[in-house]
């Protein structure tokens, strides 16, 4: 079956060449397009995607008001946002509000429709380039409290090596790093991402990753450190 993606920005040309290359593609299907947050989330109800590719800074109803109101119903489509990070300060609190990735808007037609791809399944997607400055700008400042109730009670409940996996899941290891750093399968990996998960309440690698940095399991690169 075709994977329905809904396309949102703010900026006419840039949305007709994001579904002019979605819509290329066999296993793909843009099945509408919005130009702001509200009409993305009106969309995203009438047409059931199974993707929203989501802008964050539009007007009306900006891409991280809407991507918690999308995400917060039942079946809810995943959310991959598109940002110009270096200018961008709102990504962070988009995954908070429950995106399943980010990538850079100038991101290779290529790792675009293998983000959606890989979003569809239930993973998450993040620019691994930008993964540790994104979360060294931004973390600090964040703030605590990504998921009311996450605390050392329930960190207590993983298991060594299930703590060894979230550190470097927040540092922005995939899984075969992971199992090439801890000399485990990525097999192994992948359970332990699996029961972490589940042990702490959380869908997918991107909620792991800010719960880690918000209760201080990862920590931000300092400022000017090369990444």
């Amino acid at each position: 079956m075709s994977l329905k993606v809904l396309v949102v920005d703010d900026q006419g040309i840039v949305r007709a060449g994001f579904a002019a290359v979605i819509d290329a593609e066999e296993d793909m299907t843009v099945v509408g397009e919005a130009a702001d947050g509200a009409e993305a989330v009106r969309l995203a109800r009438e047409l059931a995607p199974d993707v929203v590719v989501m802008d964050v800074r539009m007007p009306e109803l900006d891409g991280i008001a809407a991507t918690r109101i999308i995400t917060g119903r039942e079946n809810a489509p995943r959310v991959l946002v598109l940002t110009t990070f270096d200018l961008d300060s709102y990504v962070f609190d988009a995954l908070r509000a429950g995106a399943s990735g980010f990538l850079l808007k100038d991101v290779h037609p290529s790792e675009l429709l293998q983000g959606i791809r890989v979003v569809a399944t239930g993973e998450s997607v993040l620019a691994p380039s930008a993964t540790r400055r994104l979360i060294g700008h931004y973390a600090s400042g964040a703030g605590a409290g990504f998921r009311s109730g996450s605390g050392p009670r329930e960190l207590d409940s993983l298991t060594g090596s299930q703590r060894n996996v979230l550190g470097l899941l927040a540092a922005g290891l995939n899984n075969a790093e992971i199992g090439e750093e801890l000399g485990i399968t990525v097999g192994t990996v992948k359970s332990h991402v699996n029961a972490l998960l589940r042990k702490l309440g959380l869908r997918d690698r991107v909620q792991a990753t800010i719960l880690a940095y918000d209760l201080g399991l990862a920590h931000p690169n300092p400022p000017g450190t090369h990444l």
